[in-house]
């Protein structure tokens, strides 16, 4: 009898991809995927530690399975990645129906310790080694990777796909739970990288993105001697047929050499958009967070980016109400991402993560109602800056990679031409009317309207005759009528 699997997963796409590679190994030992935890055989949740909101998800919903476990002793519950890493028996604590715990650099061990668990009803643990205490070495092993598997279904579309280029971090910020449930940073071997992006391109991958905790510190030293940087990394893959765009995220200022940006000015696929985090524009700030960098620093890094790269898109991202955050220093926030010019910044309020040093070392001394009003605040300063940058597309023709329906789409459910969505190479969304089937194709599209997080317009492939009757179109606006902002 065929068993069915139930995977959630939260987090960063990292976690996306460990959820995918999870799902090819399992159904090659039969299983078929379900969309009901109920319903499932063996159930899954693949967990983010790097804020506190995503624990508490995760939490809740092994609650609710409490009950389930109790009238199907036999089903098996799974807590995987970097929550387990870090938690390990507390889970079991608060979860003693939870069979499997199963960090981040084990999942390669997963069939065989469901296996144990349905011949044993023994709950497994399957956990890397502690970042102190042990040779670099012996750490590095714990935390090996396991990328060829794939599963299609389990992609962002048919024709996007993730591929890691890196494991772990050795940078330490104070906030950051990373280095600790995901290892020593540990790059793969290009050869190993582009016959996966090859593999991937055999199944229809248009679009790639290489992952990497700082992606840009990808170094492989090679037989020869030479050290394999991500510049050469990109130059390898690049004429892979049936590749059009080569993305990488997430950047680390410090690393972000001039070899790199000239790879990404004079190889055509390689999409001009950069993921670079600030995560403050205050020194002091950036000090207690152990960035490695100043304000200073990180705006000459952001001209140089635009210098060696015309017309590049960069995003960051932002964490507000950092221990010893005061008014002045949030102001100096503010006034970077009034200035930067960032595409979109993701922002952040800061929740202390047990074992980092912040935690140890700081007061998390920011009132929660501080935080939200400073979350506030920097989302509509970056809501305003990313209109003007919206409105500069308006008029342009762009090329832009079709996803398929639309969120609003999907909601109409009728058939034939309906809303679609798609990404320029600077990583700009942009809705368009038009047929399902140009899911897939780059198609050029002419920008007539801007919100602060949307471009609208029109098809220029012929593919275009109109919505179809009773799809609303979503609401446009110019961006000098309307700028909405998220709530917190």
């Amino acid at each position: 009898m065929t068993q069915k699997l139930y995977i959630e997963t939260v987090g960063c796409q990292m976690n996306v991809l460990d959820s995918e590679l999870v799902v090819g190994a399992l159904r090659r030992q039969g299983y078929t995927l379900t969309h009901d935890a109920e319903d499932a055989d063996v159930i899954l949740f693949n967990t983010c530690s790097v804020r506190q909101h995503a624990e508490d998800k995760i939490y809740s919903a092994l609650g609710t399975l409490r009950q389930h476990k109790k009238r199907h002793p036999h089903k098996v519950i799974g807590v995987l990645g970097c929550m387990a890493q870090k938690d390990k028996e507390l889970i079991r604590r608060r979860a003693p129906h939870v069979d499997i715990i199963c960090g981040t650099g084990q999942l390669a061990r997963l069939p065989e310790l469901i296996a144990e668990v349905q011949q044993t009803g023994t709950p497994q643990y399957a956990l890397s080694l502690e970042r102190k205490g042990s040779p670099r070495q012996e750490i590095e092993r714990s935390f090996e990777s396991y990328d060829p598997l794939r599963d299609p279904s389990m992609r962002p579309s048919p024709f996007q796909a993730y591929v890691r280029i890196m494991i772990g971090c050795d940078k330490f910020c104070t906030y950051c739970i990373v280095p600790s449930v995901r290892g020593p940073e540990q790059s793969r071997p290009p050869e190993h990288v582009a016959a996966e992006v090859r593999q991937l391109a055999g199944e229809g991958c248009k679009e790639i993105t290489l992952l990497g905790q700082t992606v840009n510190s990808y170094a492989y030293e090679t037989g020869d001697g030479r050290n394999s940087r991500l510049a050469d990394l990109l130059a390898q893959i690049h004429d892979t047929p049936g590749v059009e765009r080569i993305k990488f995220i997430t950047n680390f200022p410090r690393d972000m050499g001039d070899d790199l940006l000239d790879a990404v000015r004079t190889l055509p696929k390689v999409c001009p958009y950069l993921h670079v985090p600030a995560q403050s524009g205050c020194n002091d700030v950036l000090k207690r967070m152990k960035r490695l960098y100043t304000v200073e620093y990180y705006r000459d890094m952001l001209a140089r980016c635009r210098e060696r790269v015309p017309g590049v898109a960069v995003s960051s991202d932002f964490i507000v109400g950092f221990c010893g955050e005061t008014e002045v220093s949030f102001e100096r926030t503010c006034d970077l991402v009034r200035t930067a010019g960032f595409k979109n910044s993701f922002i952040f309020k800061y929740s202390p993560r047990p074992s980092t040093k912040a935690d140890e070392l700081f007061p998390d001394d920011v009132h929660e109602e501080v935080k939200k009003r400073r979350n506030n605040d920097l989302l509509a300063i970056q809501n305003a800056v990313s209109l003007q940058d919206h409105l500069r597309q308006v008029g342009k023709t762009v090329a832009v990679l079709v996803e398929g329906p639309s969120k609003a789409a999907l909601k109409q459910g009728v058939d034939g031409p309906r809303q679609l969505t798609g990404r320029t190479r600077t990583d700009h969304i942009v809705v368009f009317d038009g047929n399902e089937r140009l899911a897939g194709q780059t198609v050029q599209v002419e920008v007539a309207e801007a919100t602060a997080f949307t471009l609208f317009g029109t098809v220029l492939t012929g593919e275009h005759v109109g919505a179809a009757s009773g799809v609303a179109s979503t609401p446009r606006a110019t961006g000098k009528k309307r700028l909405a902002l998220p709530l917190v």
